[in-house]
C-alpha cells in the first residue's frame, strides 16, 4: 500500500513538478480532499442524530406529562 502511493505521488510530481515541493502540494491536497469528504459525511449524520434524539426526548417528556397528569386525577375521572 505505500509503494503504490509513493508510486503514485512520485509519478505524479515527475509530471508537472519537480522536487519535493510538488510532493508536499500533492499530500497536502489529499489531506484535505480527505478532509471535506469526512466532513460532509459527519455533519449530515450527526444532524439528523441530534434532530431524532431531540424528537424523541420531547415524546418522552410528552408521555411523563400525561402520565403524571393521569396519576393526579382519582380514579373514577377519565
Amino acid at each position: 500500500m505505500e509503494d503504490l502511493l509513493q508510486h503514485t505521488l512520485q509519478n505524479a510530481g515527475d509530471s508537472s513538478l519537480t522536487g519535493s515541493e510538488s510532493v508536499n502540494g500533492l499530500v497536502f491536497l489529499l489531506i484535505a480532499a480527505l478532509g471535506l469528504l469526512m466532513a460532509l459525511v459527519y455533519v449530515p449524520i450527526r444532524l439528523f442524530l441530534t434532530i431524532t434524539a431531540r424528537s424523541r426526548r420531547l415524546r418522552l417528556l410528552q408521555r411523563i406529562r400525561r402520565l403524571r397528569e393521569d396519576l393526579g386525577r382519582p380514579v373514577g375521572e377519565e
